[in-house]
Order: C-alpha cells, then sequence, then structure tokens
C-alpha cells in the first residue's frame, strides 16, 4: 500500500465547527454519511477510517449527549468524569470500541475483502489500530 491516508481535511472542519463555524455542520452531517457507507474510498484502510470516523463522531454526541462540537469543546474535567461513569468507561476506550464493535456487527471485514480484493486478515490486521489513530485525532480535536 503505497498511497497515505489522509483525514487532516476532516479533523480541520471538525475544528472549525468546534470553534464556531456552523456553516459547516451540514458538510460534516454530508461527510458522515458518505464515510459510513464508504463511499469514495480509495483503498480499504481509507474505507476503515472513513467508517471509523463516521462511527467516531456519532458515538461522541452519543457520550455526551450533544450534537455541537462547539459545546463538546468546552466539557470540564468534571463532566468528563461524570460521562466517563455514567458509559462505564472513558471516551478513549468507549469510541475505538464502538468502532470496532461497528465493523464486526456489520460483517464489513467480508464485505471490504470482496470489494478490494484483499485477504480478511490483511483487514483484521488494522481494525485496532485505525480505530486507536482515528480516536486520537477525534480526541485532538475535542480538547
Amino acid at each position: 500500500m503505497t498511497d497515505q491516508i489522509e483525514f487532516s481535511s476532516f479533523f480541520k472542519l471538525l475544528n472549525s465547527i468546534k470553534e464556531g463555524d456552523s456553516e459547516k455542520i451540514s458538510l460534516l452531517d454530508e461527510k458522515i454519511i458518505e464515510f459510513k457507507n464508504g463511499i469514495n474510498s480509495k483503498s480499504f484502510l481509507e474505507e476503515l477510517g472513513s467508517i471509523y470516523l463516521a462511527i467516531g463522531v456519532t458515538e461522541l454526541y452519543n457520550f455526551t449527549n450533544k450534537k455541537d462540537l462547539k459545546d463538546i469543546g468546552l466539557i470540564d474535567k468534571e463532566v468528563w468524569d461524570s460521562l466517563s461513569a455514567t458509559n462505564q468507561q472513558e471516551l478513549p476506550v468507549y469510541l475505538a470500541n464502538k468502532m470496532i464493535e461497528y465493523i464486526k456487527e456489520n460483517k464489513k471485514v467480508n464485505e471490504m475483502s470482496k470489494k478490494w480484493n484483499i485477504r480478511e486478515g490483511e483487514i483484521r490486521k488494522h481494525i485496532t489500530k485505525m480505530a486507536r489513530y482515528i480516536t486520537e485525532g477525534i480526541i485532538d480535536v475535542i480538547e
């Protein structure tokens, strides 16, 4: 795999919304739908990362009970601790687990294997690593 997987434009979009650019919210909603369906991916790794981005942002909303990234960015440590207690795990673990659960429950490994003509084992090698990478990116944006 020689193409580099690059999601910085998505993280910049998240950050601009967190910083108050509410005009971009509809673009984010479109991207989430596009990513969740693996549309426009150029490789299985890009598709996996895209799916994880869609799941990660959606689950961030679920974890916080907020759909406003600006509000989420303003959450203080005490509230994060309370949310972690309510959700029975801290946000990074929660997000990564939700991403991995989604892949398993929706049989995405098999689907991507057929779509990209890649062995399932090759895809499975990246499931946890990609979940960590995407989770770190989301956490960096909201901090």
